[in-house]
């Protein structure tokens, strides 16, 4: 039979803890699957870009939601079939002598956006005004009553860790602008050692809307080709899943090795930022306050230009895989 491929972002992911523990090989390699993992891919760019496109046929995804929807919206046959919701720590940081407190403060501030266009999509551009969006829909302000300021990333930023975040904060340290949004360990990594200050938690406010962003809800999708041709493997895959939730649900402090690793930040930076019952939370789901939630981040990526076209959810959600791998783990819990 084919191989199997998955992709993960360096954040909290349920398929990021099962690839660590091995357990996509205990569950295919019986059957001569090979299960790999695009990030490992490292001599193979056309795989790697495959994270952001899909257009690998045997590629199951769990990442952001931008890249995911962006996808479908250029006509990647894939199907949404599964959300989790995890709070990374989503803040705006200000210079440690800037006396901003409250989103209605950021009225006429200088915001600093990240600019990397030749990015297959951008992503880091759609966090960044998501989240300032977050935070000025607090004070009933929006996006408009701000001033963006472009930053271009250094030369040496990869994307990964707190490099990803630092030449936005880095631009609030020199003065070039007043405020930036960062997120999860990386963000605060960023902001800490650049000697910024936390001036709005976002994950301080109880309404969830506030929150949704790339990772808030994260999606995880399949193509439709692997759909119709190898169904039960997919919920197999699936069902490690569910397995690798439960698994962290009871075990916090080996979430927190994993995670140091997966999202590229020093240890010490995960605690802080995947903060309470996080590791209680990486079930999937398809409810209807996840899909609603998935619905307002596509109508705010359609809106400010990130989408080539409107996504129906209801066309592109997969509820029976879900329900499949659930049925399989419980036959293996009897």
């Amino acid at each position: 039979m084919s191989d199997l491929w998955f992709t993960r972002c360096p954040v909290p992911t349920a398929t990021g803890l099962a690839a660590d523990q091995g357990w996509f090989d205990t569950e295919f390699a019986a059957d001569g699957i090979a299960v790999r993992s695009l990030q490992d891919a490292a001599r193979e760019p056309r795989l790697r870009a495959e994270h952001f496109s899909h257009e690998l046929t045997s590629l199951i995804r769990e990442g952001g939601n931008v890249p995911a929807l962006w996808a479908r919206s250029r006509g990647a046959d894939t199907r949404l079939v599964g959300l989790t919701w995890i709070d990374e720590r989503q803040a705006i940081v200000v210079r440690a002598d800037d006396d901003l407190a409250e989103p209605a403060q950021l009225a006429g501030r200088r915001v600093a956006i990240p600019a990397r266009p030749g990015e297959s999509i951008d992503f880091w551009r759609a966090m960044a005004l998501a989240g300032f969006a977050g935070a000025l829909r607090i004070a009933g302000l929006g996006l408009t009553d701000v001033v963006r300021v472009d930053v271009a990333p250094h030369a040496d930023t990869d994307g990964r860790g707190a490099a990803g975040f630092a030449p936005e904060v880095q631009a609030v340290i020199d003065g070039r602008a007043d405020a930036a949004y960062v997120k999860g360990a990386p963000g605060l990594e960023a902001a800490t050692r650049a000697g910024a200050r936390i001036a709005i938690d976002l994950d301080d406010v109880p309404d969830r809307a506030t929150r949704v962003n790339n990772g808030t809800p994260r999606p995880i999708t399949v193509h439709q080709e692997l759909l119709d041709t190898r169904p039960q493997d997919v919920a197999r895959f699936v069902a490690v899943l569910l397995r690798a939730a439960d698994w962290a649900a009871e075990n916090p402090a080996g979430v927190a090795d994993i995670l140091a690793r997966e999202t590229h930040a020093g240890a010490e930076f995960v605690p802080g930022a995947y903060r309470a019952d996080y590791h209680r939370s990486l079930h999937l789901s398809l409810s209807d306050e996840r899909l609603a939630l998935l619905e307002r981040q596509k109508d705010f990526l359609h809106a400010n230009g990130f989408l080539e076209s409107d996504v129906d959810l209801d066309a592109w959600v997969d509820h029976t895989t879900l329900a499949a791998a659930r049925d399989l783990t419980l036959e293996g819990a009897r």
